[in-house]
């Protein structure tokens, strides 16, 4: 497993942040025409069927595949780069980070402007802590 350190995690936050931004777009594209065909199935199931427009319905159903497409590449692309997204609706990320015997996880928060707290991989997300001084010391070997 590739760790980080908090520099170079610190470099990347932009790239990511496009990464997951790009992310959230697509799965909200992908969700809202979910629901759209899901109502258009119901109302269909509920009037014992109906004309519908299929080319209309196909265009629904391939933005929605491509939405979803997207989405899942986005996240392959920060998984690629060693970084997990722990929670896509809040742009929740995790780096990796070699602390003193034990690796451990840098946050961040989509909105921050910078890296500000970590937890141990057994915590779970909401136990964040702020960084401390062993974060910032000089490098060491990964």
């Amino acid at each position: 497993m590739r760790t980080f350190t908090l520099p170079e995690a610190q470099t990347l936050l932009p790239v990511l942040s496009a990464l997951l931004e790009r992310a959230q777009t697509a799965a909200g594209t992908a969700a809202a025409r979910e629901t759209t065909l899901q109502s258009l199935h119901q109302a269909i199931f509920l009037n014992g069927g109906m004309h519908i427009d299929l080319l209309h319905v196909a265009r629904l159903k391939g933005e929605q595949e491509r939405a979803v497409a997207e989405a899942r590449d986005s996240l392959q692309e920060i998984d690629d780069i060693g970084v997990s997204v722990k929670d896509l609706q809040h742009g929740l990320l995790e780096f990796p980070f070699q602390l003193d015997e034990e690796v451990v996880l840098l946050c961040w928060e989509q909105g921050q402007s910078t890296i500000t707290t970590w937890r141990t991989t057994e915590q779970d997300p909401s136990d964040r802590q702020p960084l401390d001084d062993r974060f910032t010391r000089p490098e060491r070997p990964h």
